[in-house]
């Protein structure tokens, strides 16, 4: 293969389902807003077409997207520096996943362990689209010839898998047309636990509202989530490796680490030997400082959808700029007979 140079491009998205808490803020918002700051061109989408692989109830989706949007740009998003979409509205995206399903082997879907998780003991009532769901993704990606993509640790398999596709589709075609994506996972807020079980992911399935920061919750409902956070009785230790063998004081510590843009060890060296007693304040009156301003925005995007709707219009039209011709050449490359110039 040649040594061909692709632009620098960050695509990353996530799901429209409902309820946006800390773990995407720190896991991805606030991640997606440091990388807007680069020389780098950035696309941020709600995966609306991802989001319909299990049940959705329509009126909930469109109200979840548009949260999502507002929660992007409160988050410190600026339309205008990144293009925002919903998925839906580029139709490249699913038109570039069909081929990519022609490349993709069925023993590589079935190796998903999210595949595995989500279907589980019955599988065969699944979906075909949560089956399909990788070669989606890797089409979300390659459709701009994203160069990197921030993501989750849990989704660190499906970004090999694109590299994979992408892979065999140049060899299979004796081309260098599609980017070898690297995954980007990084730093302390990377995953953030539930505030209930250190040991689990928060989540806004879980039962339990005190479990997770919403993005819509207010200043004293998060100070008083994380007062009742649950830790263990010992006083915080100087470095990280005393964190190890105790998950809520190590979520706890990394939720700071993350919202005050430090590393653990940075955040350790201040407050080493401290007791939760003393640490929970600072940690309530961190997080209350950065999540409010979110909160505020998000409300007031809610009340002005309209304004939502120009944005992400826009944010096709220009997305589509890229789209349109990648797929153009996929389709070249493969044998399609293109559109007479009119």
């Amino acid at each position: 293969m040649s040594d061909t140079t692709f632009t620098p491009r960050v695509f990353s998205g996530i799901q429209p389902s409902g309820n946006l808490h800390l773990g995407n803020y720190l896991g991805a918002l606030k991640r997606f807003v440091d990388w807007q700051a680069k020389d780098m061109e950035t696309i941020y989408c709600m995966v609306d077409l991802h989001a319909i692989t299990v049940w959705q109830d329509p009126k909930d989706l469109q109200k979840s997207t548009r949260e999502l949007c507002a929660g992007f740009i409160a988050a410190g998003l600026d339309p205008e520096k990144s293009i925002l979409i919903n998925q839906s509205q580029v139709p490249e995206h699913a038109q570039l996943a069909w081929i990519f399903n022609c490349v993709a082997r069925m023993g590589w879907m079935q190796r998903m362990t999210q595949w595995k998780d989500k279907a589980g003991k019955n599988a065969q009532n699944a979906s075909l689209g949560l089956f399909a769901y990788p070669a989606l993704m890797a089409a979300d990606i390659l459709v701009y010839h994203a160069t990197h993509v921030p993501v989750g640790e849990d989704q660190k398999q499906h970004l090999e898998l694109a590299r994979d596709i992408a892979a065999k589709f140049n060899h299979d075609y004796g081309v260098d047309f599609f980017p070898l994506t690297e995954p980007v996972i990084e730093g302390a807020g990377t995953r953030v636990m539930s505030l209930r079980d250190g040991t689990k992911k928060m989540s806004k399935s879980d039962v339990s509202d005190a479990s997770r920061i919403n993005l819509t919750d207010d200043a004293d409902t998060i100070a008083k989530k994380i007062r009742k956070a649950k830790t263990d009785p010992d006083a915080l230790p100087s470095e990280a490796e005393g964190l190890e063998e105790r998950p809520e004081a190590r979520n706890l510590v990394n939720i700071y680490a993350a919202m005050n843009s430090q590393s653990v060890d940075q955040v350790l060296a201040d407050v080493g030997g401290k007791q939760f007693s003393e640490f929970k304040p600072m940690l309530a009156e961190l997080s209350v400082e950065k999540m409010s301003p979110i909160t505020t925005e998000m409300t007031r995007l809610m009340q002005n959808q309209d304004e939502i709707d120009k944005i992400l219009t826009r944010g096709s039209e220009r997305a589509r700029a890229i789209t349109a011709p990648i797929l153009r050449q996929t389709y070249e490359i493969v044998g399609m007979v293109p559109p007479a110039e009119i």
